[in-house]
């Protein structure tokens, strides 16, 4: 499927995944490639990251998967990764975010501020620099999609959650701002759609073996996600964009 035949969906997408190589990323890069996406993704970490690539390959049957390492604190270096992308696919028609990172206090009065600015940097900044860097391409998609995945604390935030509440506010303010572009620049038949996918705490089957009495009650499966991520692609702009879909029941 060429650029200039894909119309939408997930079938011939071109999808970078921001933050591959945890267990959220792992699902989501084996549920995109299977439903046909050409599946483009990022880590930090080179080894969890080629890990995260071939279990894609493998569970997609060779579908095409590929990883690079893409520092995206650097601004110019996550623009570059955007233009490359487009430029060897001839288009781009997605980004997931799935940076992640968490720090806390047993109390709001003991909240390390150093704590905020490493927050900052992986839950805000990333987000700031994939969509800016990201923007353009998706606009031009016929199925353009950013879906950031937040948290529900951001919407109901506890004393000694401050700093990671905050910053996955500040993150979904973001990221609905970008869907506020998307509407007004899309005109009369709009494309591209920015939205938010929002959990109380993932889980996954290595976490399950680790704490065997757990009841993880309200947690998402990393394989919902993946499936939720991918009806992205399944509903309207219109339908999605702007919008914040809870996958927990609301706190």
């Amino acid at each position: 499927m060429t650029a200039e035949t894909y119309t939408g969906g997930l079938e011939g997408a071109v999808v970078a995944v921001a933050g591959a190589a945890g267990p959220a990323g792992r699902a989501a890069l084996a549920r995109l490639a299977r439903a046909g996406s050409r599946v483009v993704a990022a880590d930090a970490d080179p080894e969890r990251l080629a890990q995260a690539v071939d279990a894609a390959r493998r569970e997609a049957s060779g579908a095409e998967v590929t990883g690079e390492v893409v520092d995206l604190l650097d601004p110019e270096a996550t623009r570059a990764w955007a233009a490359r992308i487009e430029k060897d696919d001839g288009r781009v028609d997605g980004l997931v975010h799935l940076v992640g990172g968490w720090r806390g206090s047993r109390s709001f009065p003991e909240t390390d501020l150093a704590d905020w600015d490493v927050l900052h940097n992986l839950l805000v900044r990333t987000v700031q620099h994939t969509s800016l860097a990201f923007h353009d391409g998706l606009l031009r998609s016929p199925g353009g999609r950013y879906v950031l995945i937040s948290a529900a604390g951001a919407s109901a935030p506890t004393a000694g959650n401050a700093a990671y509440a905050a910053a996955k506010a500040a993150a979904e303010a973001w990221t609905l701002a970008m869907g506020d572009s998307f509407r007004r620049l899309g005109g009369d038949a709009p494309t591209a759609a920015a939205t938010v996918l929002v959990i109380k705490a993932l889980v996954h089957d290595e976490l399950r073996a680790q704490r065997p009495d757990a009841k993880f009650a309200g947690f998402t499966d990393v394989r919902d996600l993946a499936d939720a991520i991918a009806d992205v692609w399944n509903e309207s702009p219109e339908e999605v964009n702007g919008t914040r879909k809870w996958l927990t029941p609301r706190p």
